[in-house]
């Protein structure tokens, strides 16, 4: 069975956000095995502006899922957290997204990789800057370093 290397980007602005976070990590397994996890980083809402503050970290998962299962298992999790359907970009007691999955390029239906806008979002970038500043993005060829020095970290603070 072959294992994959997936970067996941975890949100929360409902409830106890930090609590939200370790509960979906905590989560992950024994599909996922969590090999490393960034610092958590408190950021303003994106998109749509008039909810609370987030809490983003990024964890890196070795899986044996391919990426359309593990889509919808991520989608499953969140509905066992307690995640219910919102509008875009809203409030929501936790998201999760896959980010990168090995060097994988995949456009389906369900599912693009890697995220299709990670590159322009701070809040997924420097959590990632914490496991990997040089991974390089398999499309745009930029790190990750790069890829955030174009980017506002205005009102982007770490939590201790």
């Amino acid at each position: 069975m072959k294992e994959h290397i997936v970067y996941l980007a975890l949100g929360s602005n409902v409830a106890d956000r930090l609590a939200n976070l370790k509960e979906a990590i905590a989560a992950l397994t024994p599909q996922m095995e969590v090999k490393a996890k960034s610092q958590v980083y408190e950021t303003p809402p994106w998109g749509y502006e008039d909810q609370p503050k987030f809490l983003n970290q990024v964890v890196r998962v070795k899986t044996y899922l391919e990426p359309e299962p593990l889509l919808k298992h991520l989608k499953r999790l969140e509905v066992a957290l307690g995640r219910k359907e919102a509008l875009p970009n809203g409030p929501r007691l936790i998201d999760i997204d896959i980010l990168f999955y090995d060097e994988l390029v995949l456009y389906s239906p369900a599912l693009v990789i890697p995220h299709p806008r990670l590159h322009e979002r701070a809040f997924v970038l420097l959590p990632l800057m914490d496991l990997d500043p040089e991974l390089v993005h398999p499309v745009n060829k930029k790190s990750v370093r790069e890829m955030l020095a174009a980017c506002n970290v205005e009102g982007i603070t770490k939590v201790s």
